[in-house]
């Protein structure tokens, strides 16, 4: 059993024993040595987003937005405990060399779990989309399977950004996200609130931004009142890169990095990512804060470290090399990436028979291209599979014909080249081709991070859901063309695909599928496997259906909030099987397609659903059966209901099977005005089914859900 009394009490003792300047230096992100009492340097910052990240070769999955499309939360905390396995080999290791270097330690800033608000945001593929509930199960179980339940922590998770940020990236430095009780209680807080309260999420990361006026970093609101005080946390709270710097560069708020450093601290800011807490020194001479403050925030983060056992033997102490990249945390990755893709239209052309198919054409600038495998914040692989290697390596025995077919974003491959200069050759392989596979999309130095180490100044937000201007022209060739064609958008978030879904005979969201990615790709398209994903995110027509990027009310957004009729909805996703819903049980009663009845229920409870599926076709898949909750007689229900169950099952041909899904009671209420969660109304209408119950789901899909109302009791 954890004991953080314990670790809470050791680390006081040793802060007790330190001098003033001591303590603030270990208030900095490099933390120096104070070899006196025997206290090695540590460094803070490691980032394990989908894999232990910018600290050489480590197991890379699929990126976020990839593993939460594919909607299992078991499969998510599995992928947990293998960042930390490899995590804690790679600290063993580089500890025995004396490297205690940045992204070497065990505090790894992840994960991210900001909503998808608006998919012109670059940084969204680091989240697990746009719903609150999707996002908080899948994030406490991504926290659980890295800090595991041992007497220490395995490794030392960290909820970010908290707690109002989805962009835009150009602005964040110097942004107010302004939001409504309502907004922020309903949408932004749920995840970080289940993160803290049901996973123990050791740390929690600030935002660059300001929320309703307070820069997050430095926001008493936020940290002081209602994660510690109103939620309990007994963790860290360590600030975004340089973000204390921008209380008096950008938000204005402050005049001097003094009070910058004060003013963070003072809110409960324990670690910083920058340098303005080397200032805290003069800010304690000028009496801006007091070291009572300083030694508090020290005995948080040694209390950290005693709770990771830095300074004592551990059961993860013979965690070797040989978990690196080992063979199980392979297989782990090529799972996640086959269960996140999502079939978006299939016309019957997949899957693909190997059987007397002689030619196959790859192009696109994403066919053959790493960068498309990893998103950002990643490791390094010791090999890498693309789409086209995949495709190679799963056809020996046919002729596999490659272009580029167009540069990612330019418009030419060639300096020298006329405009375009790959076209003629992607027609060339097409005409040669029995069949084509179209990879297209965009990478993370056209979707990410403002400033990133790892894309510098390259990226950052979308303008529009349009993919380059490049990558158009050549859709509209080879579809144009008469082949029979498979689009792969590889992308991390919502495109602009309506020519796509027109033209193509089958298209498959593939996201960034991991660095082995492409063999899981092959495996779909030739039927080895099922797509099965679900979208984490609704795919809009166009930005002209959206409110604007800076506006941070729900209204408008993302699947609850949206009046118009989306391309593809959240929660849909096809397969090569034919799964239906055939019946659902609870308080006795059960329900088929069409009924109607009622079931009174004491809503303060939670509710347990049996499902019952059959999958009617010869194929076996995988499949997500989702429950969803309207309130029917409140004013301050989501208009479109919400997602409040989820569960992953696996159907073989003509199979039937069960599954119970727990409707939490959380799921029958709404959040008021002032942002209080409440039962409002005396009647509910609960959907079950393969995706939501709205009418281009069931247009796309061809299936209803099965409805039934719930009374109050």
């Amino acid at each position: 059993m954890r004991d953080r009394e314990k670790a809470r009490k050791r680390a006081q003792e040793l802060v007790g024993k330190m001098t003033l300047e001591e303590k603030a230096s270990q208030l900095r992100f490099d933390a120096p040595a104070i070899p006196r009492l025997g206290i090695p340097a540590y460094n803070w910052w490691n980032e394990a987003l989908h894999g232990v990240a910018r600290a050489g070769v480590a197991t890379v999955f699929p990126q976020a937005i990839g593993m939460a499309a594919a909607f299992d939360a078991a499969l998510m905390e599995e992928v947990g405990q293998a960042i930390a396995q490899e995590g804690r080999a790679k600290y063993n290791a580089y500890k025995a060399e004396g490297d205690r270097d940045i992204y070497k330690g065990l505090t790894f800033w992840s994960p991210n779990v900001n909503i998808f608000r608006d998919p012109r945001w670059g940084r969204g593929h680091e989240t697990y989309g746009e719903d609150p509930y999707l996002t908080g199960e899948l994030g406490k179980a991504f926290v659980e399977g890295l800090q595991g339940d041992g007497e220490h922590l395995q490794a030392a998770a960290c909820a970010k950004h908290f707690a109002v940020h989805s962009g835009p990236e150009g602005e964040r430095h110097r942004f107010d996200a302004r939001v409504s009780q309502k907004d922020l209680w309903e949408t932004y807080l749920p995840a970080f609130e289940k993160l803290v309260k049901e996973a123990g999420v050791e740390a929690v990361m600030g935002a660059y931004n300001r929320t309703n006026g307070e820069p997050c970093c430095g926001s008493k609101t936020l940290i002081e009142d209602i994660l510690r005080e109103k939620w309990g946390f007994q963790g860290h709270y360590v600030s975004d890169c340089w973000a204390i710097k921008d209380f008096h560069t950008q938000h204005m708020v402050t005049d001097t990095a003094e009070e910058s450093a004060a003013m963070a601290l003072k809110a409960g800011c324990d670690v910083n990512c920058g340098v303005t807490y080397l200032h805290l020194l003069k800010a304690c001479q000028d009496g801006l804060v007091t070291e009572e403050e300083i030694g508090q925030a020290a005995e948080r983060l040694f209390t950290t470290r005693f709770l990771l056992g830095l300074f004592d033997e551990t059961a993860y102490d013979g965690i070797g090399y040989d978990r690196i990249e080992c063979k199980e945390h392979l297989e782990l990755a090529e799972r996640a990436a086959a269960e996140g893709m999502v079939l978006l239209k299939n016309n019957g052309l997949l899957p693909l028979k190997k059987e007397g198919l002689k030619t196959i054409g790859v192009i696109g600038p994403n066919a053959d291209s790493r960068k498309a495998l990893i998103g950002n914040y990643h490791g390094t692989s010791s090999r890498y599979i693309t789409v086209l290697e995949g495709i190679q390596d799963a056809l020996p025995d046919a002729r596999v014909y490659y272009s580029e077919g167009c540069h990612l974003f330019q418009d030419k491959v060639e300096g020298l080249g006329h405009r375009q200069d790959r076209i003629s050759e992607a027609l060339s392989v097409v005409k040669n081709s029995d069949v084509v596979i179209l990879c297209v999309g965009l990478d993370e130095t056209l979707e990410g991070e403002e400033g990133d180490t790892g894309n510098s100044y390259a990226s950052g937000d979308k303008a529009d859901l349009q993919l380059p201007q490049s990558q158009r022209e050549l859709i509209e060739a080879v579809l144009q063309a008469g082949k029979p064609a498979v689009v792969l958008n590889m992308t991390g978030s919502a495109m602009d695909l309506r020519y796509v879904q027109e033209h193509a005979d089958a298209v498959l969201q593939v996201w960034y599928p991991g660095a082995r990615g492409g063999r899981a790709v092959a495996k779909a398209l030739f039927g080895e496997i099922s797509p099965s994903g679900k979208l984490p995110v609704t795919f809009y027509n166009s930005t002209e259906e959206l409110p604007a990027f800076e506006d941070y009310s729900m209204k408008g957004r993302t699947y609850r909030y949206f009046q118009g009729r989306p391309l593809y909805p959240f929660g849909y996703g096809l397969t090569y099987g034919d799964v239906k819903v055939e019946s659902a049980e609870c308080g006795g009663q059960k329900w088929t397609a069409g009924t109607t009845s009622s079931l009174e229920w004491d809503v303060t409870q939670d509710m347990t659903v049996k499902v019952r599926m059959k999958n009617q076709g010869h194929m076996a898949t995988g499949e997500v059966v989702q429950a969803y909750v309207e309130a029917l007689e409140s004013d301050y229900a989501a208009p479109n209901g919400k997602l409040c169950a989820f569960g992953r099952v696996f159907l073989n041909g003509e199979e039937t099977g069960e599954t119970e899904l727990i409707i939490g009671n959380d799921a029958f209420t709404v959040v008021n005005e002032e942002g209080e969660r409440i039962v409002d109304g005396g009647k509910f209408r609960v959907s079950i089914g393969l995706g939501q119950p709205d009418e281009r789901t069931r247009e796309l899909t061809g299936k209803d859900c099965i409805v039934f109302t719930v009374d109050r009791k």
